[in-house]
């Protein structure tokens, strides 16, 4: 990368390359790095062998069934004369042969508050998982490693949940209408003034549903004659939501500032394909943090092309607003920039906040354009009621409007958490992706198999976590994904981080033969 962010190749003692990027002669932070280790070739050739040993038992098994001589367990589509399949085939074969082999791990009931430590609901399959019987008066309570809760705010106690239940009995549950009939109520008004001053922006926009804040809104902002750059690994509602504006999508590759400008010089000098007309605007898609990969968005850099090449910014930050930040207000707090050099700021409740829907932050012209035009706000009924206050209580405790620091408590909490789990991980042996900043921690398992016994044997040891495998991820970078939370102490991390070593020595997945990143010996001590 050029500009504020630089790539190097630290060598280790054994000859191999560790890469990291970390920022040289700036102001807004000095030790930023993000670690992305290459996966091993051994345990490349092995997760290719096992995907292909899985493809091809599924091929004998649903040939054996054409010929009536084994019954797949697994709902298959009648073949009609003269129809085509109705779905699509490879889906069907992956989802009866692959997915569902670990589909045990994939979708767990959870009975409870999403706090530190979450109540989970034994059930049964007796189909080979494609139906599953819950077993609701067995249940056992685990350490919460997978919940995106990272303030602690997902709570049943405590000034939210007594604030959110007076609101409740006040205004019902729902205003039953949109935003332009009728369902526009006081504290919906509220909301949008103090997300507008949480952000440091002219105004803001509420949405009831986050998937929905970029895919019914990114329509109303460009449409056919203009350009989208988006960062290749950019979340599925920016997908969606660029794809339904019209405009013309070019991916970058992720956080590759190279990459972005080679796009920016090659649409302001060719414009339009085959007319060469100028783009009518050129919009740049970018996530604060990327919820597989843990890492930061560069956004200096972002910044710096923009104002070159005269485009607009677009970011998300469904994953870091609350939980980056000195002050908790995202990844613009978080290098300490200017809000107002972002065009269109938008982000999620449902982390953070513990609660639900997203928001829009940027100037009044903006807010007004997608109040009159988003189809959120002329179809979709408003936020509920008790959800809106769930939001206004957990924003004015981190903005101390509470009149306590607990805010900043939790903050400091969450930063703390983050760098001494991520660490003790390094210093363990096992290849982690992401910015030491990061409230999301992914641990490479690589293979099908071993993404189906981590979390199996994390469960047997009451740790619940997420595992990823492909199609969402790589084939060759499957994953575990922890999520760390201010509601977790230092010795929920301790008996954490214990689990996981003993199932990575069991299942063997200390891969990593690189040194441990060069964290400043303080780090830790001084967040704390």
């Amino acid at each position: 990368m050029n500009g504020l962010i630089h790539k190097t190749n630290g060598v280790h003692k054994n000859g191999k390359s560790h890469k990291t990027m970390y920022t040289e002669e700036t102001d807004w932070r000095k030790d930023y790095w993000e670690s992305f280790e290459e996966t091993p070739l051994l345990a490349a050739v092995f997760t290719y062998i096992c995907y292909g040993l899985v493809v091809l038992i599924g091929h004998i098994r649903d040939f054996l069934n054409d010929l009536g001589l084994l019954k797949v367990n697994a709902c298959l589509e009648p073949r009609i004369p003269g129809f085509v399949p109705l779905f699509s085939t490879w889906e069907s074969f992956y989802t009866r042969h692959v997915f569902r082999r670990v589909s045990d791990v994939l979708s767990i009931p959870v009975c409870g508050v999403p706090a530190a430590r979450v109540e989970i609901m034994k059930r049964v399959t007796h189909n080979y998982g494609w139906s599953y019987e819950l077993h609701k008066d067995e249940r056992s309570t685990m350490l919460n490693f997978g919940s995106y809760n990272y303030l602690g705010f997902s709570q049943n106690k405590g000034p939210c949940y007594d604030a959110a239940k007076s609101v409740t009995h006040k205004y019902g549950i729902t205003p039953c209408a949109s935003r332009q009939e009728m369902g526009l109520l006081d504290i919906h008004a509220e909301l949008d003034s103090l997300v507008a001053e949480f952000l440091g922006v002219e105004a803001a926009f509420t949405v009831p549903m986050g998937f929905a804040t970029n895919s019914m809104n990114m329509p109303c902002l460009v449409s056919k004659g203009c350009l989208i750059l988006s960062d290749e690994l950019n979340h599925a509602s920016l997908v969606l939501g660029s794809r339904l504006t019209g405009a013309t999508i070019k991916t970058f590759k992720h956080n590759n500032m190279q990459s972005l400008e080679k796009r920016l010089k090659d649409a302001v000098i060719n414009g339009q394909p085959r007319t060469h007309r100028p783009w009518k605007k050129i919009l740049i898609v970018v996530e604060g943090v990327y919820s597989m990969e843990g890492s930061i968005i560069c956004l200096p850099e972002i910044i710096r092309l923009k104002k070159k090449y005269k485009a607009y910014v677009y970011l998300d930050e469904a994953h870091s607003v609350g939980a980056m930040g000195p002050h908790g207000r995202g990844v613009v707090d978080y290098f300490g920039l200017d809000p107002k050099d972002i065009d269109v700021m938008m982000g999620t409740f449902t982390k953070s906040f513990g609660a639900a829907g997203g928001y829009i932050g940027g100037t009044k012209k903006l807010i007004n354009h997608l109040k009159l035009t988003s189809h959120c706000s002329v179809y979709s009924p408003t936020m509920p009621p008790p959800v809106v206050q769930q939001v206004l209580s957990s924003m004015k405790i981190i903005l101390g409007k509470d009149g306590t620091n607990d805010g900043q408590r939790r903050i400091k909490q969450l930063a703390w958490n983050c760098r001494y789990f991520r660490r003790n991980l390094h210093e363990r042996g096992y290849i982690i992706y992401g910015n030491k900043d990061s409230p999301v921690v992914p641990l490479l398992l690589f293979m099908p198999t071993k993404l189906a016994a981590f979390s199996r044997e994390c469960r047997k040891r009451d740790l619940a976590t997420v595992v990823v495998g492909f199609p969402a991820t790589p084939i060759t970078k499957t994953r575990a994904r922890f999520c760390l939370s201010a509601a977790h102490t230092k010795e929920d991390i301790d008996e954490a981080l214990k689990i996981i070593e003993e199932v990575g020595d069991l299942i063997r997945l200390r891969y990593s033969r690189l040194p441990v990143p060069d964290f400043n010996e303080n780090d830790i001590e001084l967040i704390r």
